[in-house]
């Protein structure tokens, strides 16, 4: 294979450029992508028939209090004794990739992902198949970039470009794929990244119309074109959207912690479990995906249509009960989200937000219709599409990505003005209490998240690690000043430590700061390192952020600091002109195209 690669690697040296060559990966990865979207897809739709096609719709199931935990029980032994590496927030991993590892993801992602959310959402999982498949779309990027030894800005490209061709292939949705990467992973908008990111996204749309065909995912008509006196009701539920999109993100935060806090694997899968089946018994809708309900909801002619809804749920019979049954699964659909997985499942929340916002846009078109606000009807089937752009653009923080993925979804591109009123009102809402999108705020608590704030990103591509000096000679307090200076004649450096026996920092010697000493032999025998030594004006920490070692540097006016491990032992120097070289060149490789 490595002979394979060598003969391949001089053949496209001579015939093809870089740029070339970048875009034949964006086509390979787009087809990628593609085909792995495709594959969860029918995995996930088969699983769930094999278990659920023999349901009595008119009355409640017991199995739903059963398939959900091994569902997650499944899927934790898998990752645990198969994969043997963390596969969960799969965005938030790729976020983490970027930023941190140079866009450098295992290869095991290529697959491990699409068995686990498989095996997961067709067991019930609340949860959406779009993260692991852009997780695993995103590996094959960083696989091929790897394999042919790119660096790391290409690489990073190649992951962006898995990434949008995840999403074009699972929604058929270019635009948004592309969208999505720019928005979402953050990745910067120029000409070298963004036909890349084009070429895959067309690519992964095309297999897939090859696959399925040309129909949009969900065959919406519109019957109740847009007019300006809805202007204020699209307003008004954007801000709802906004506000639920606030309350789903916090929430899932909260009950993430919950699970966090408990260290025992099977303490988790029982209680992400059984809060799941639970919750799944008395609110079937809540199993799986999502998306045949919405499917439901929008192609209604009437509102009859939807007593289909209740089915398999205490509340089948009664259809007077709809929207209240609906505002309960609005509430509890982030418990059982975060349920699944935190107990061990594999999942994400583009399906829960879609599910979320179809739901919302619906009760609040019913509740207005109802009450005849102002005189003014608004469709339900509209509504239900404007309300998952809006917690779309709410719990991702894209406004655009909610536009795009929601017209090119349904075919609702005459909604564009309303659409945009939604997405952009919603945006605005939830911005005022929370900056992070859902998988960024993991990231942001850390100082690990690269933002579109260039300073910042270049600070969070830095890390502490790479700019110590780590060989650097350490004295003892009885150590002589002749003894020094014979040391410091051979290493050349200007700072040097003194430590205790176990390494502990007892202070530093600068030596600049003892020139009169060193020049007076008489002197040598005399002094000792604990007479010459002085307190440091600041130390760092091994895990201390960039930001948090710039910050130092220039609170304190200092050139050098030491650096400590977490048992306050002596890691090395940091100077600040090791600093800004390295972000100097960083900056040089961050902004060639």
């Amino acid at each position: 294979m490595e002979i394979i690669l060598k003969r391949f690697n001089i053949w496209r040296e001579q015939h093809l450029s870089a740029r070339q060559f970048l875009l034949l990966l964006a086509f390979l990865a787009g087809i990628g992508a593609a085909l792995a979207a495709q594959f969860l897809k029918w995995l996930i739709s088969e699983i769930e028939f094999l278990l659920t096609y023999q349901f009595d719709t008119t009355r409640a199931q017991w199995l739903y209090l059963v398939y959900p935990i091994i569902g997650i029980l499944l899927t934790a032994l898998f990752i645990k004794y198969v994969v043997k590496d963390s596969i969960g927030h799969g965005i938030t991993k790729i976020l983490y990739a970027i930023s941190r590892q140079r866009g450098h993801i295992r290869q095991h992602n290529c697959w491990s992902s699409v068995i686990a959310s498989s095996i997961t959402i067709g067991f019930g999982g609340s949860v959406g198949a779009e993260s692991p498949i852009v997780l695993t779309g995103a590996a094959i990027g960083s696989t091929l970039g790897n394999t042919f030894k790119l660096d790391h800005r290409t690489l990073m490209i190649l992951v962006g470009c898995g990434a949008s061709a995840a999403i074009a292939g699972i929604f058929k949705a270019p635009i948004a794929g592309v969208v999505f990467t720019l928005e979402v992973l953050m990745l910067d908008m120029t000409m070298s990244s963004i036909v890349p990111l084009l070429i895959a996204a067309l690519t992964a749309t095309c297999v897939t119309y090859i696959l399925t065909g040309t129909e949009a995912m969900f065959n919406f008509h519109l019957n109740a074109p847009f007019v300006v006196e809805r202007i204020p009701t699209s307003i008004l539920l954007g801000i709802v959207c906004g506000l639920l999109s606030l309350y789903f993100t916090r929430a899932m935060s909260s009950f993430e912690q919950v699970f966090g806090r408990i260290k025992n694997l099977y303490y988790k899968i029982a209680l992400g479990g059984i809060t799941l089946a639970i919750l799944i018994y008395f609110f079937p809708l809540l199993y799986g995906e999502g998306y045949e309900t919405i499917g439901h909801i929008i192609n209604a002619q009437n509102l009859t249509d939807l007593d289909r809804l209740m089915n398999n749920s205490l509340f089948y019979g009664h259809p007077e009960l709809l929207l209240l049954y609906l505002s309960l699964i609005i509430l509890v659909k982030v418990f059982a989200t975060t349920a699944t997985n935190g107990g061990g499942g594999c999942g994400g929340t583009f399906a829960p937000s879609l599910f979320l916002g179809c739901l919302v846009g619906f009760v609040f078109s019913s509740i207005w219709n109802e009450f005849h606000l102002f005189g003014i009807y608004v469709p339900f089937q509209n509504y239900a599409l404007l309300g998952m752009a809006g917690l779309m653009s709410g719990v991702f923080h894209a406004p655009l990505l909610g536009v795009f993925l929601i017209a090119e979804l349904t075919g609702g591109y005459d909604m564009f003005v309303p659409l945009l009123i939604v997405s952009a009102v919603s945006f605005i809402t939830i911005n005022i209490f929370e900056k992070h999108n859902i998988y960024a705020i993991r990231l942001a608590r850390r100082g690990d998240l690269l933002t579109h704030h260039i300073d910042q990103s270049i600070l969070t591509l830095m890390s502490l690690e790479s700019v110590i000096e780590k060989e650097c000679p350490t004295f003892s307090l009885d150590t002589r000043l002749g003894q020094m200076v014979q040391t410091i004649s051979t290493t050349g450096g200007e700072d040097f430590a003194v430590t205790d026996r176990k390494g502990t920092l007892l202070g530093i010697i600068n030596l600049r700061k003892i020139r009169k000493f060193i020049f007076r032999s008489e002197l040598y025998r005399l002094y000792t390192a604990e007479q010459l030594m002085q307190q440091p004006v600041a130390v760092l920490n091994v895990d201390d952020t960039m930001q948090v070692v710039m910050d130092k540097f220039q609170e304190n006016d200092a050139e050098v600091l030491p650096v400590l491990r977490a048992n306050h032992t002596f890691a090395g120097f940091v100077s600040k002109t090791h600093v800004y070289s390295s972000y100097r060149q960083l900056i040089k490789d961050f902004s060639q195209e």
